[in-house]
């Protein structure tokens, strides 16, 4: 059974990162490439006392969702939508043509993983969430997945090792922090 809070910490996270990459401005040619860009983004994310790390990760985001191609960037956003308002066939629909089309655009392998992941299919999840670690290994929302899967399937020292990851890319992240310390705790009484 689902925990209620994990479910609503992804929920919650994988909307917020949605919304983040959808608004603003769109990066443009002279921000460098997207490997560059996504490097010194990523440096100025780690840092635990950045004070903007709301606007890098927003900048991550902008890149993470855009796969080069308006057709692939609509398909992406209408499954994310049919995510988001529970309609899980149609979000899996929609992410498979995504992936069908561009199969090497992360963000279509991870919305399908997450629309898995709420059906309650881990299998397919995870494979999901591996291909889209392999196409973008700090996809820290994809990290977070793996983790909240682990947990809940009875791993908590794998599972605590991806929040680990996950906390050294995005330490401001919202509830990493607590999912270290809860699995932490759970390791260390499980091991007395």
């Amino acid at each position: 059974m689902l925990n209620p809070f994990l479910n609503r910490f992804v929920t919650v996270t994988f909307s917020a990162i949605f919304f983040a990459a959808v608004s603003g401005a769109p990066l443009t040619a002279q921000d460098g490439t997207r490997e560059e860009q996504l490097d010194r983004l990523f440096e100025e994310l780690a840092d635990p006392q950045n004070l903007e790390w709301r606007e890098t990760e927003e900048e991550i985001q902008k890149l993470f969702f855009d796969s080069g191609s308006d057709a692939m960037n609509m398909l992406l956003m209408r499954g994310m939508t049919a995510l988001r308002e529970g309609d899980l066939n149609s979000a899996i629909g929609h992410f498979t043509a995504v992936i069908d089309h561009a199969p090497s655009f992360a963000e279509g392998w991870n919305g399908r993983a997450t629309a898995y992941f709420h059906a309650g299919l881990y299998g397919p999840s995870m494979f999901d969430i591996g291909q889209t670690l392999t196409l973008q290994p700090r996809h820290y929302g994809a990290m977070l997945g793996l983790g909240r899967i682990l947990e809940e399937t009875g791993k908590p020292e794998q599972a605590l090792e991806v929040f680990r990851q996950v906390s050294i890319l995005h330490p401001n992240l919202f509830g990493v922090s607590d999912a270290i310390a809860r699995l932490e705790k759970a390791v260390g009484g499980s091991s007395l």
